[in-house]
C-alpha cells in the first residue's frame, strides 16, 4: 500500500459492520491509525474475522452523546471522519421508523457538531465524509440518478439517509466544515451478515444446497458496486477535501449498470456451479422498496479520477470464495 496516511487518525463509525470493516482494513494498511466507534459488540461480523479488533483503538461510546464523541475526536486527535454507522436495513426501517431516525438522523448531527465545536476547541479536522445513500433520491422516472437530481424520498430509510444528506452538507455550508457525501449504490461483497439483502442471502442458500428466494417477482432493478470499490471511492472523497471548493459535495459512485434481480441471482448461481432455479415468492417490487434505481458517476469520475475497477462477475466471484471459506 502506499503508506498516504501515515501519522494520520481516522475515526470511522460503523467500523464493526461490513462495508466499515473493509475501509478500517484499508485505512490500517493505508498508514492510519484507525478509531472504532463500538456501541454493540456482534457476535459474526468481518471486523472479527478479519482481526482488525487488534489492530484498531477501538472505543465504547454512542452518536447520540455528544460529549463522548468531542472526547474522542480530542483524546485521540483525529484527523478524519468516516461517518458509516446507520440502521442500514429498508424493512427494519419501515417497522421501526423511531429508532431508524434516530440512529441516522440525530446520529448524524450529533456527530458533525462534535467535529465542528473540535474546531473551535482543538485542531480543525482535514476531512469529514458522510454516507448517504442512492436511494436519498426517491423514485425518479429520469435514470440514472445525477447528483443534481431532486432529493424526494418517501419511505422511512429513503428519509433518514436523505437528512443525513442535507445535514452534512450543511455542516460544510455554514459552518465551512470539511464534509463531503457519498451516494453508493448497492454495496456487495464478503463479511455482510445482513442475509436480508439479495447477495448474502443467495449465496448462503447455494452454499447450503438450497433454492434462493426472490422475495420479489424479480424484475427491480438496482446498481450493484463492489465492497473494495466502495473504499476507494470513500477515500477518493476525503483526499477531494484538500480543496476548499469541493466542500459540500455529494457524490454518486456505482456501475452505472442496472440489473434485475432476477438476472443478479442467475449470475451467481452461475458462479456457484450449481443447477437451481430460484423460488419467485412476490410480486412486484417488495413494500417500500423503490422499483428502478441506478447512478450516474460521470462526476466523480471526471473530478476525482475514481473508476471501478471490479466488473460484476469479477466481484460476485470474489463473493462467493468468501462466504465459502467462511460459512461452509
Amino acid at each position: 500500500m502506499s503508506g498516504r496516511y501515515d501519522g494520520r487518525t481516522a475515526l470511522v463509525t460503523g467500523a464493526q459492520g461490513f462495508i466499515g470493516s473493509w475501509l478500517a482494513e484499508r485505512l490500517l494498511d493505508e498508514g492510519a491509525e484507525v478509531v472504532a466507534l463500538r456501541r454493540d459488540a456482534p457476535a459474526l461480523s468481518r471486523f472479527r474475522i478479519a482481526e482488525l479488533e487488534e489492530r484498531c483503538d477501538v472505543v465504547q461510546g454512542d452518536l447520540d452523546d455528544y460529549e463522548a464523541l468531542l472526547r474522542i475526536l480530542n483524546e485521540h486527535s483525529v484527523n478524519l471522519v468516516f461517518h458509516l454507522a446507520a440502521q442500514t436495513i429498508v424493512g427494519t426501517a419501515n417497522r421501526s421508523p423511531l429508532s431508524t431516525f434516530e440512529t441516522n438522523v440525530k446520529g448524524t448531527y450529533t456527530l458533525l457538531e462534535a467535529c465542528r465545536a473540535l474546531g473551535v476547541v482543538g485542531d480543525p479536522l482535514d476531512a469529514v465524509v458522510v454516507a448517504s445513500s442512492d436511494k436519498a433520491y426517491g423514485e425518479h422516472e429520469d435514470l440514472p440518478y445525477r447528483e443534481d437530481h431532486a432529493l424526494e424520498p418517501r419511505y422511512p430509510y429513503d428519509v433518514s439517509k436523505a437528512c443525513t444528506d442535507l445535514i452534512a452538507r450543511s455542516y460544510a455550508y455554514g459552518f465551512d466544515l470539511p464534509v463531503a457525501v457519498t451516494r453508493l449504490a448497492n454495496v456487495y461483497g464478503g463479511g455482510d451478515f445482513n442475509f436480508s439483502r439479495i447477495v448474502p442471502d443467495t449465496v448462503r442458500a447455494l452454499i447450503r444446497g438450497e433454492r434462493p428466494v426472490i422475495r420479489s417477482d424479480g424484475t427491480p432493478e438496482r446498481d450493484y458496486l463492489y465492497v473494495a470499490d466502495a473504499v476507494d471511492a470513500y477515500l477518493a472523497v476525503a483526499d477531494s477535501l484538500a480543496r476548499e471548493e469541493l466542500r459540500g459535495r455529494a457524490w454518486n459512485a456505482g456501475n452505472g449498470e442496472p440489473i434485475a434481480v432476477r438476472e443478479l441471482v442467475a449470475r451467481l448461481i452461475a458462479v456457484a456451479g450449481a443447477d437451481v432455479e430460484p423460488a419467485i415468492e412476490g410480486e412486484g417490487k417488495p413494500a417500500g422498496e423503490i422499483d428502478r434505481q441506478w447512478l450516474d458517476s460521470g462526476a466523480i469520475r471526471a473530478e476525482l479520477g475514481w473508476r471501478p475497477k471490479w466488473s460484476l462477475d469479477d466481484g460476485l466471484a470474489e463473493t462467493h470464495r468468501w462466504y465459502m471459506q467462511h460459512l461452509s
